[in-house]
């Protein structure tokens, strides 16, 4: 959001930016497909992966900024960090990205504005970017992020899904689900928090999530959470029996990632419980418990670290 309201004012004021955008990467290249930055002539917002090849690339784009002669609007630059290619980057990794120069103007900005309110509203939206065009269409499909296609030597398509490309739910509104919510945050992940406590001082603290329920009880929690290949689950309530009910009303369904918070020897006793009453083995293996990487974490602040980095790794896991 803060790249684009950086775009969003410098085209209010009629000066041009240039948008750098990932469009794909191969090997050990440091930016992915969607990082993106935006160059003013000043100042700039964002990030391509950074280090020598960034710079480099930013100050192609300022000068391409201020020179009139630049009218193409678009560019597909390969960047290759392999040091003994014909152009190196200047980095040890070897790898090679795909950016796109796309140089934004005042005409822009209605685009830009429409971007930002589809990103405020949660709407389902797509950036769209080819050789000649920089729109916001419709989503059609929710099986992509992003996707770039060659379609000549000259002529390309981008496309970016809009908005939160995960979703994390979070069971439980105690200091360890605060915790996490402040990490996730700062994260792409949309956040919706649960508990049957509406008085909980941690929940009323809790300002970083996007959505608050507070559940009758949670023998209904089923009704809430939906099946999802970006879904993460994070079961964290006030004790092992509502654990557990939230566990056989939720075991069912797939995720990508569904954790619970819960000592070793208490998880070990439920989960050999459930394989008893007949509960698949496959769906309770996949239970992260203990919850997180194993850092001996003590403070709800470490909880979170580790229980975000175990998801970090499941999420980007190829």
């Amino acid at each position: 959001m803060e790249l684009w309201q950086f775009v969003a004012a410098r085209l209010k004021q009629n000066k041009s930016v240039m948008l750098l955008v990932v469009a794909e990467s191969s090997g050990s290249s440091p930016g992915r497909a969607g990082f993106k930055m935006a160059v003013a002539e000043d100042d700039l917002r964002g990030s391509i992966g950074g280090g020598v090849m960034e710079v480099n690339l930013v100050e192609r784009a300022k000068v391409r900024i201020q020179d009139s002669r630049f009218k193409i609007d678009s560019e597909i630059v390969r960047q290759n960090h392999r040091k003994d290619s014909a152009n190196p980057s200047g980095m040890i990794c070897s790898g090679e990205q795909t950016v796109i120069f796309y140089k934004l103007n005042f005409e822009d900005l209605p685009t830009i504005r429409q971007l930002v309110r589809s990103l405020k509203n949660h709407q389902s939206k797509v950036l769209q970017i080819t050789s000649n065009n920089f729109q916001v269409v419709e989503n059609q499909s929710d099986d992509f992020d992003f996707r770039f296609e060659r379609q000549s030597e000259n002529d390309f398509l981008f496309e970016e899904k809009l908005g939160f490309k995960n979703k994390l739910f979070i069971i439980g509104g105690g200091h360890c689900a605060l915790a996490l919510s402040e990490l996730a945050s700062k994260m792409d992940f949309h956040i919706s928090l649960f508990d049957d406590r509406p008085n909980l001082n941690t929940l009323a603290k809790n300002k970083f999530v996007h959505a608050k329920t507070a559940v009758e009880n949670y023998e209904k929690i089923g009704e809430f959470i939906s099946s999802g290949a970006k879904h993460f689950v994070v079961v964290m309530t006030i004790g092992y029996k509502f654990d557990e009910i939230v566990i056989r009303r939720l075991l069912d369904k797939n995720f990508r990632y569904f954790g619970v918070l819960g000592s070793r020897a208490k998880m070990a006793t439920l989960l050999k419980k459930l394989r008893k009453e007949g509960f698949a083995a496959e769906k309770l293996d996949k239970i992260h418990t203990p919850i997180g990487l194993n850092i001996n974490s003590r403070t709800p602040e470490e909880i979170a670290v580790s229980i975000a980095a175990q998801i970090i790794a499941v999420k980007n896991a190829i």
